[in-house]
């Protein structure tokens, strides 16, 4: 499991450096200022929630396996699909590719997050100390 996480955190620590660079010296100033916002937004939250999947990746010895996959998927889905979504709709006059009714992925995927977080919190409610933190 830790080996999984810590190969995908490091993955999508990479990508966000990777998108940053691109929209930093690419897309600024031949995309609108608004999209060049939602593709911000979309690399923020690719980087705040591989910073969260880290911090998941050392909680093993306090949460349950379970509940570590469960946010796990949570938090990976929910990347993709809301910051995925949402570099694609901030791109689309360069690509020409238009989401269409398939906005409504962004959502789905801030859902899929929230998921995450809450799943956190029951991990938390859940957690009962032991002596030695066996």
């Amino acid at each position: 499991m830790t080996k999984r996480f810590l190969v995908t955190i490091g993955i999508m620590g990479a990508l966000s450096i990777i998108f940053g660079a691109f929209g930093t010296h690419i897309l600024e100033g031949n995309i609108s200022d608004n999209y060049l916002k939602t593709y911000n937004t979309a690399n923020e939250y690719l980087m705040f929630h591989t910073l969260a999947l880290l911090g998941l990746a050392f909680m093993n010895r306090y949460v349950s396996r379970s509940y570590l996959n469960t946010i796990y998927y949570f938090f990976l889905v929910g990347i993709i699909l809301f910051s995925g979504s949402l570099y694609l709709i901030s791109i689309k006059d360069i690509t020409g590719f238009s989401m269409g009714s398939l906005g409504i992925i962004t959502p789905v995927g801030g859902l899929f997050l929230l998921s995450g977080w809450i799943t956190l919190i029951f991990a938390g409610a859940s957690y009962k100390h032991t002596k030695g933190n066996k």
